[in-house]
């Protein structure tokens, strides 16, 4: 019975990440409030990491056409002279992608082990309420101009210096992304394929470390659990990243920034009581 409960609890921690991973909600910020509830204890960063690379899997099969485009465009840019011209908008396309993943790198592998050491409700808590207050302010101003679809190196340069944010536990990457776009009026169906994209890149070397990590802490580790979170996650993962291509608008923003607000306010007051 007590396997069972454990197993559960990992359970509920994988749904938590695959949905929160897409929502503009932070994942990370998610899981630490729900392992601090569950009372699930882990080695640093590395389930949060695992659970991610299930993430990534899941994003890699949605977005799978899109990335052997943009992979494909690249080489015959790079290596065929004769077919630039046809191949130079998804080739630019991946130039600012990389363009918006240096501020992230460079700041995440600075920072790595002392955002590991402030992850605390009380940071999720302020995090959660900067996050909300954010997308609330990019809702009341949705239509002060007029918006544009195609990404921009200006719209690409906001996303990467935006998503910086991402790297303190409650500050969500998707929201972040999505404030940076927004900021310039780009699409919000743009903003999304763009941050997950972007995604995708980021967490490749993430992953990598983590089952790094994994295979050097495997006597600690609950197989089973992490297993089992991990198949979680990917389902979880796939279909909320569905939804919100398909149905997210900008409207839906004020209530993503409730919800932060609130469970911010509600988890910096509970790390005080």
């Amino acid at each position: 019975m007590e396997n069972i409960i454990i197993y559960l609890k990992y359970i509920i921690l994988g749904l938590i990440q695959g949905i929160t991973e897409i929502l503009p909600v932070s994942s990370s910020g998610h899981l630490v409030i729900f392992q601090t509830l569950l009372n699930v204890k882990e080695p640093g960063l590395t389930f949060e990491m695992f659970t991610n690379m299930a993430s990534l899997i899941a994003m890699i099969i949605l977005f799978y056409k899109d990335i052997w485009k943009l992979i494909k465009a690249t080489w015959f840019f790079l290596f065929y002279k004769e077919k630039r011209d046809e191949f130079k908008s998804d080739f630019l396309y991946v130039v600012k992608l990389i363009i918006a993943l240096i501020p992230i790198g460079i700041f995440g592998f600075i920072f790595r082990k002392q955002m590991g050491d402030i992850k605390n409700l009380l940071t999720v808590g302020i995090s959660l309420m900067i996050t909300g207050t954010l997308l609330l302010l990019i809702y009341f101003t949705r239509n002060i101009s007029e918006e544009h679809e195609e990404v921009t190196f200006k719209d690409a340069t906001f996303m990467g210096i935006t998503q910086i944010g991402a790297i303190f536990p409650g500050v969500s990457r998707s929201g972040s992304t999505i404030i940076g776009g927004r900021i310039n009026r780009l699409s919000l169906p743009s903003v999304l394929k763009f941050s997950f994209l972007l995604y995708i890149l980021i967490s490749i070397p993430t992953s990598a470390l983590s089952l790094y990590e994994v295979i050097t802490l495997s006597e600690s580790i609950n197989w089973i659990g992490y297993s089992l979170s991990f198949l979680v996650t990917l389902a979880a993962t796939y279909f909320t990243a569905r939804l919100v291509m398909k149905r997210l608008k900008v409207e839906h923003l004020i209530y993503f920034g409730i919800y932060c607000v609130i469970i911010g306010l509600a988890v910096f007051t509970i790390f005080f009581i």
